[in-house]
């Protein structure tokens, strides 16, 4: 991610660019629920929670690593901006000023806390903080010394024993499987009746297939959309454990200390269908887990090869149509559950046995060709750019963290203060808010430069 000092703007260019809030039908949804009451656990890098865009959305958070700080709003690791970019994208609220009575403003501009900046897509939920350490070429191993078999399933234990209703995990693998360490934990999370939402993993970031946690039984895999709708070529994977597919281009995020970054990356999808969950949980209090995922996925759009195949899962999210009146579920989790899974693979089987199911082989070529990684190029004024792969290690897996940055990172801008706009056409940047009425805290996790 490139860092420059930033271009004073119109107030509304970032929230502008918010294309999937009235595409997909969050703004319908929003006449009715903007995830009010929902907690909403975001297990990633860490959260800064002194963003403009995110002050007072995070309630409580936990460091599960031992490396950071005990509250989670530290950001660690290998890209500790990336907790924060996907906590704007779920949770965000805006911030500044309300336009003069009579001014000209965008219509994303009534909503949130105030006109300027990201605006989530539960803007109402509460956000619970959970850190873990991501191990990469830069960082290095966890410090504290403790692996992601303990690190993942601590924090999803924490963040149920907290009060939360969904999770998000926008970090993946590079295997279908995952460590026995995890089994009770997502177990635990099942029986107490909380949504997990996962990222599917990114082609341009070395997954061509979907890896744990996102193959996990009655996990809500997420696979990624272009700007246009369409699977895209680089920033999705595919399998037979996708659920339902949502926007993962051109998509924009906030970083610690108030900066701003267009991305890429199905970590930037996962939290989008995450606060549709929370829309879904805040209107409809009285359905299960299993009953808001069947929402989701049996609302969904059917997009591809008919029915269900392994590129769009069940179809393109559609979140009006998933948070509307008139919806009828199942009472089971069409995505499977973990619990019979352990019976069979765990318990009712020897262990050679105990891996799941490889993918089904497709019959039909995908409509998603391999793409080759593009190289990052620096442009003028930069002073950063983040590894094309995060690695995270556990039992001889490498997890990655899905850092849509890896993918089609522009450049990221720092709010200041409103002055007259200047156009800066070839560079790749766009214009942000102004700063509130106070400098923003530069917070932990301050984008390394």
């Amino acid at each position: 991610m490139l860092l420059c000092t930033a271009a004073p703007a119109r107030a509304d260019h970032v929230r502008d660019k918010q294309y999937w809030l009235e595409d997909y039908g969050v703004t319908e949804a929003w006449k009715s629920t903007q995830g009010e009451g929902v907690k909403v656990a975001v297990i990633d890098s860490g959260v800064d929670s002194s963003h403009p865009d995110l002050r007072g959305a995070v309630t409580a958070g936990i460091d599960a690593s031992g490396a950071g700080r005990g509250d989670g709003q530290q950001g660690i690791g290998e890209v500790p901006e990336h907790g924060t970019l996907v906590s704007t994208l779920l949770a965000g609220r805006g911030h500044g000023p309300r336009p003069t009575e009579g001014a000209a403003q965008s219509p994303l501009e009534a909503y949130g806390q105030g006109p300027n900046g990201i605006i989530g897509v539960a803007p109402k939920a509460d956000l619970l903080a959970v850190s873990v350490w991501i191990e990469g070429p830069n960082s290095g191993p966890n410090p504290a010394g403790v692996g992601t078999d303990e690190q993942i399933p601590n924090a999803v234990r924490w963040a149920v024993d907290n009060g939360a209703k969904v999770i998000n995990m926008s970090l993946g693998s590079t295997s279908t499987t995952w460590p026995e360490s995890w089994d009770e934990a997502f177990l635990y999370a099942e029986k107490r009746d909380v949504v997990i939402v996962a990222a599917a993993g990114n082609r341009a970031g070395g997954l061509t297939q979907v890896g744990a946690p996102a193959t996990i039984p009655g996990v809500l895999s997420v696979a990624g959309l272009d700007r246009s709708g369409v699977a895209s070529r680089e920033s999705s994977s595919e399998g037979i454990s996708i659920a339902v597919a949502a926007p993962s281009e051109n998509l924009v995020g906030g970083l610690p200390g108030a900066f701003y970054a267009e991305w890429s990356g199905t970590s930037g999808a996962a939290p989008l269908v995450s606060g549709v969950a929370a829309l879904i949980r805040s209107k409809y209090p009285e359905l299960s887990a299993a009953q808001v995922i069947n929402r989701i996925v049996g609302t969904a759009r059917d997009a591809g090869a008919p029915g269900f195949d392994t590129i769009y899962g069940h179809g393109i999210l559609d979140v009006a149509a998933a948070v509307g009146p008139g919806v009828e579920v199942p009472e089971a989790n069409q995505l499977g559950s973990i619990e019979q899974w352990i019976q069979v693979y765990r318990r009712g089987k020897p262990p050679a046995e105990a891996a799941p199911p490889a993918p089904a082989e497709n019959t039909a070529a995908p409509d998603i060709p391999a793409a080759p990684v593009p190289q990052a190029h620096e442009g003028a004024g930069s002073s950063t750019v983040l590894p094309p792969v995060v690695v995270l290690g556990f039992s001889g897996l490498f997890v990655l963290l899905l850092v849509a940055g890896t993918v089609h990172v522009l450049r990221v801008r720092r709010a200041e203060r409103l002055a007259p706009p200047r156009e800066e056409p070839d560079t790749g940047a766009f214009d942000v808010p102004q700063r509130t009425d106070r400098p923003a805290e530069t917070g932990h996790g301050s984008a390394r430069g």
